[in-house]
């Protein structure tokens, strides 16, 4: 046989094309269109009822940068329609190739009931189905002119990142409106066609199948009548159904289809217009469940749950009734899908305590899994996060991206740093927004790493971000590919139902230990500082204002526990943790409100610790310690004047001098106070750092390197940092001064003066206090660079085969050597508040207040002897999305700490980040809760979530070996519970006989305790 593929493929492109799909709605009469600009904000559907509307013409641009442009439309079917399915076919002028991150629209009835959306690729509006002829149609839509943030392919800066830069020149050309009649026959035979010719191009040229399918196209195509394209689609479908009706093999590989709608709560947008994003997409949703009963959609983020609740209750009716029909399935179980590295552990805790109570109080459902797919990388805390909440699997998607390495797996048991493991998968069609295209089938088979051992991957489907999720089309071709001979086959199904299959079908999955590194996007570790730091000190304040809430709670009769308040509070910062806001990725105006927010959470937590106090009663000042350690150091009084105190953990004292061990000594650039001797050299770095009590040097090199970087990474300026940045830089080392400017028996201080490049300037305040090992490096930064990074050194005279970073309830470690591809691929990490470095005998650590990218490297010297490097990331400078991030005020406080176990810098960890409070106060109660055993670590301490009154402790082992410890009371036991971590009970703790608490931990193990009260 001749070989005449290529005839036959364009004559059926071409018919395809140009006559079978302009055909597919067979007549039409415009909609009449009236329009209405809203001013500013988005406005409630009642004021734009009664807004004034002006006759507006299709091919009128329309919609400035974040506008709002309701159209009024208004039709009548015609009578000699009846019969036919009638829909309404809106284009806003769509542009682009993104389904979703443009234009998009609400339609609504006159009586404010939420339709459906308008999207890219998903411009109609049912009407009648039948028609009847003669009904009246009329719209309120509700269009949002939102900027395609994409559009130069993130290849330069733009202004339209904030409506404050973005002008008011329309973007949109308002293209039609119209009242059309649906051709089904046409309709299903586009979709045929499709699924036929993307699988014939996938097939292999040896293929039987692929030959088949050509030339039943082919066949079928003599039949359409280019006369009565309509007319003769029938006889073209009834030719192609024996080729569509061929069973897939016995063999075939199984795809789970799920519905899904990726819609990032903020990321080209503001959250406001996410708002408005869930309510687009649900109303789709919603609208596609009526009409496939097969269809399930999967849905996280019970923040968009919340949103749509409260500003659309009837889209939230339709949600419920999905929900109860099996067809929608809440799944995640966190408040938000919120970045996979850089929350506290506490805060990860509360996404998923927030998330689960939210379905399984609106919906009475709990939650199975973690539904992650876009985060940036995976912490190892995750698995036995995941357990306590509850959960069963874990879905991610992004390491797909990594840069250097192929993941070697699809399914898999995913261990964390405490041992505890949780079945994972991540989807071989490598992507979250599947429309089942024959490439993308094609794809899932090929990368599927489990052949041999498993046959089932899972396939999430539906535009995302405001593309209106999963459309017809898609369920239509996922009907096609059932069972289809040279395809996968599709299986549409909760993704529980999936989980479980393949569960039992891969019981001896392999397991993968450790954290989930993603090899791309480093740089969220560092862009936009503030946010990063708003984070922290957030996460920070919300331990404090518990713990004093609680505390007041227990000794202050006439106080209540601010319950309301602190759950408002909370659910503010896990929002900001959202993958996109915390990371740095987002456009201007999410990190301008981003940071106001923080501000405004900051000032209502202090306020609500210093109500608290206050309800101790009035009385001497008194200083108040928030960390899970004991703690002698120096604190100011309220008049500026150091003391020396000592306080015990989670408890206060008064503000009463203690002896400090030996007084600091300034002695020209060096500071010294018998633990350490610091010299500060000419050059403005540490020349010198002397352990005293080791009787060695700690550096082996200029400390606290401050080097400015070049940095412009091939893509994603946000979001990535490439290893070339390495190659090009300044060291900051012509000072505009060295001064000495603290020179007490209880704190010596040296201030470093700098400016550089574009008008930068830093100013550093190096401390040295008496009774610490801890060297701090106050820092006031203004910066005007431009894709660059800002990097502080401290080169350590240590062979350190590995480096440990603490993370969520623990740390990991890294090593330092670049063997493999694997270490190389890691030339930037994130850490919380400290990284330690160590050889037998000897560690130092790098403490920080709100610093989280970091690098450590390794080199031997000339002697013979091994240089260990850290270096924190400090602030960068990308231009895209934000053409302004990290630009101007940035204070921020990182410290060296010679001679430290790691014990020593989980204590002082926690000491940077949570300094003592100097308030008046009468009372003198005892700490909530004390804890011996080193080694364990209370996390979290407040009352239960119930109202009842109980004390919840969160423990954990913070060491990463076995930890054995009491937890002691400051008020009357009356017994203990082990919880999860929503509160639960799990098991009856155990007392003694002196009514403490005896815990026995393994490492890293986390230990929710609930405390009744006599």
């Amino acid at each position: 046989m001749h070989d005449e593929r290529r005839r036959i493929e364009e004559r059926v492109a071409r018919l395809h094309t140009e006559r079978i799909k302009p055909a597919i709605y067979a007549a039409r009469v415009p909609l009449e269109v009236t329009a209405w600009q809203a001013p500013g904000e988005p406005v409630p559907f009642a004021q734009a009822a009664a807004a004034p509307y002006t006759p507006f013409a299709t091919d009128t641009p329309w919609g400035p940068p974040w506008g709002t442009t309701w159209f009024r439309m208004r039709g009548r079917v015609p009578a000699d329609w009846a019969g036919a399915r009638v829909e309404s076919v809106i284009d806003l002028g769509f542009v682009g190739d993104w389904p979703g991150n443009q234009a998009e629209a609400l339609v609504h009835r006159t009586d404010g009931t939420p339709l459906k959306a308008v999207n890219p690729l998903n411009q109609y509006v049912p009407v009648a189905h039948p028609a009847a002829g003669g009904e009246e149609v009329e719209y309120l839509v509700e269009a949002a002119s939102n900027p395609d943030i994409l559009a130069n392919g993130f290849a330069r800066p733009t202004p339209l990142g904030d409506v404050r830069t973005a002008g008011d020149r329309p973007l949109y050309t308002f293209r039609r409106a119209d009242l059309a009649v649906l051709d089904e026959q046409l309709w299903h035979l586009d979709l045929d066609l499709q699924v036929l010719r993307e699988l014939m191009a996938e097939l292999g040229e040896h293929e039987p199948r692929r030959h088949e399918i050509t030339h039943a196209l082919d066949r079928a195509m003599d039949l359409l009548d280019l006369d009565d394209i309509a007319g003769s689609a029938r006889a073209v479908r009834d030719a192609l159904r024996p080729v569509l009706a061929k069973p897939a093999h016995a063999s075939a590989h199984l795809l789970s289809g799920v519905g899904h709608a990726h819609i990032d709560t903020a990321w080209l947008w503001p959250v406001r217009e996410t708002k408005r994003k869930t309510s687009r997409t649900f109303s789709n949703v919603t609208a596609l469940t009526d009409e496939y009963q097969e269809f399930v959609f999967a849905c996280s983020q019970a923040q968009q749950y919340e949103w749509v609740r409260d500003d659309y209750p009837r889209v939230w009716e339709r949600i419920k009734k999905s929900v109860a029909k099996g067809q929608w399935a809440p799944v995640g179980g966190m408040w938000v899908e919120a970045d996979g590295n850089l929350p506290g552990g506490e805060a990860l805790a509360r996404q998923l305590v927030h998330g689960k109570r939210f379905f399984m109080d609106h919906f009475g459902i709990e939650t199975k899994g973690v539904w992650l797919p876009d985060s940036f990388g995976y912490t190892a805390a995750y698995p036995q996060l995941a357990k306590l909440a509850g959960n069963e699997w874990f879905l991610t998607q992004k390491i797909s991206w990594n840069q250097t390495n192929a993941f070697p797996h699809h399914t898999f048991w995913w261990e964390g740093i405490d041992g505890t493991r949780i079945f994972t998968h991540f989807p071989p069609i490598d992507t979250y927004n599947a429309r089942f295209s024959g490439e993308e089938m094609a794809r899932a088979v090929r990368n599927y790493a489990e052949k041999g051992g498993a046959t089932r991957s899972l396939a999430p489907f539906g535009w995302g971000d405001g593309g209106g999720g999963p459309t017809r089309e898609i369920m239509e071709r996922a009907r096609r590919l059932r069972d289809l001979e040279g395809s996968a086959k599709v299986e549409i199904e909760h993704p529980d139902a999936f989980f479980a299959k393949a569960r039992a079908e891969y019981p001896d999955a392999p397991v993968w230990a450790g954290e989930l590194y993603l090899e791309l996007h480093r740089a969220t570790y560092t862009t936009q500082a503030r946010t990063k730091q708003g984070n922290r000190r957030s996460e920070h304040l919300l331990r404090e204002a518990e713990l004093w809430a609680t505390t007041a709670a227990l000794h202050a009769p006439d106080y209540s526990y601010p319950y309301e308040r602190l759950d408002r509070l909370w659910k503010t910062v896990l929002l900001h943790q959202f993958h996109d806001i915390l990371p740095g990725s987002s456009i201007a105006w999410v990190h301008r409100e981003a940071e106001a927010e923080y501000a405004r959470v900051a000032g209502e937590l202090t306020a609500l610790t210093g109500e608290a106090i206050a309800a101790l009663g009035a009385g001497a000042p008194r200083v108040f310690n928030t960390s899970p350690r004991d703690r002698a150091e120096v604190v100011r009084t309220p008049e500026g004047a150091p003391v020396y105190v000592q306080v015990p953990a989670n408890g206060s004292a008064p503000l009463a001098p203690a002896a400090p061990p030996h007084p600091v000594t300034v002695r020209g650039r060096t500071l010294e106070n018998g633990i350490v001797r610091v010299q500060v050299a000419e050059d403005g770095t540490l020349s010198s750092v002397f352990d005293l009590r080791a009787g060695r040097e700690v550096l082996a090199g200029q400390g606290n390197l401050l080097r400015l970087h070049t940095d412009l990474p091939n893509y994603w300026d946000a979001w990535d940092i490439d290893k070339h940045y390495r190659n090009r830089y300044t060291d900051l080392l012509r000072p505009d001064a060295v001064t000495v400017v603290e020179e007490d028996p209880l704190v010596g201080a040296i201030r470093v003066e700098r400016s550089f490049g574009k008008g930068s300037r830093i100013t550093q305040m190096i401390t040295v206090r008496a009774g610490s090992a801890r060297i701090d490096v106050e820092t006031d930064l203004d910066w005007h660079e431009t894709e660059k990074i800002l990097k502080a050194g401290f080169p350590v005279d240590l062979r350190a085969a590995h480096s440990s970073a603490e993370i969520q309830f623990g740390h990991v470690q890294r090593p330092t050597h670049t063997n493999t591809s694997w270490e190389a691929a890691r030339f930037e990490v994130a850490g919380h508040r400290w990284v330690h470095i160590a050889e037998p005998g000897y560690g130092v650590a790098v403490i920080n207040d709100s610093t989280y990218g970091h690098d450590v490297t390794r080199t031997v010297r000339d002697d013979g002897g091994t240089t260990t490097t850290v270096r924190l990331s400090l602030v960068r400078a990308p231009r895209v999305p934000d053409p302004e991030a990290d630009q101007g005020r940035h204070r921020f406080t990182y410290a060296l700490l010679p001679g430290a176990s790691i014990e020593d810098a989980v204590a002082e960890g926690y000491a940077l980040n949570l300094p003592l409070r100097v308030a008046d106060s009468a009372g003198e109660p005892e700490p909530v809760v004390s804890v011996d055993g080193e080694g364990v670590t209370a996390e979290a301490v407040k009352l239960a979530d119930d109202g009842s009154g109980d004390v919840v402790v969160r423990l954990y082992e913070s060491r990463g070996g076995r930890a054995a410890g009491v937890l002691r009371t400051g008020f009357p036991l009356a017994g203990a519970e082990v919880t999860d971590l929503l509160e639960r009970p799990l098991t009856e703790a155990r007392t003694d006989a002196d009514g403490g608490v005896p815990v026995t931990l393994r490492p890293f193990q986390i230990l929710t305790l609930r405390l009744r009260r006599a």
